[in-house]
């Protein structure tokens, strides 16, 4: 079975940086998507990003500011943030879901995933 495991959150200052690491096991296929949400303290959820076997793709809000990288030796996919502004402070979480890629998958609609991890806080302060 499919397993996420989220981490890197913490409290911040704004314009500094984090690296959010989402540790993925269970995985049988070789077609993946791994994508991040985010739920704002509003309670809104929206897409942040998703990686694939075939590439990786960011929301436009956050493509110049996010990047989102894998390393398969450690079967880690990371999102870093860069220049971080209030206005991201959210629950992080990354979801799986396995036979598809970015490219071939509605990957921005969250029922599309069906395995999803625990979510780490992002507070960036101002």
């Amino acid at each position: 079975d499919v397993q996420l495991q989220a981490s890197g959150g913490g409290l911040v200052q704004a314009g500094t940086s984090l690296r959010l690491s989402c540790a993925v096991s269970g995985f049988t296929s070789d077609d993946y998507a791994i994508a991040w949400f985010r739920q704002n303290p509003g309670g809104v959820r929206e897409p942040v990003s998703c990686i694939s076997n075939a590439g990786s793709v960011l929301v436009d809000s956050v493509k110049d500011r996010f990047a989102t990288s894998s390393d398969s030796t450690k079967n880690t996919v990371y999102l870093q943030l860069n220049r971080l502004k209030a206005e991201d402070t959210a629950a992080y979480y990354c979801a799986a879901e396995t036979a598809y890629q970015c490219s071939t998958l509605s990957w921005y609609y969250p029922g599309v995933y069906r395995n999803w991890g625990r979510g780490t806080e992002v507070t960036v302060s101002s």
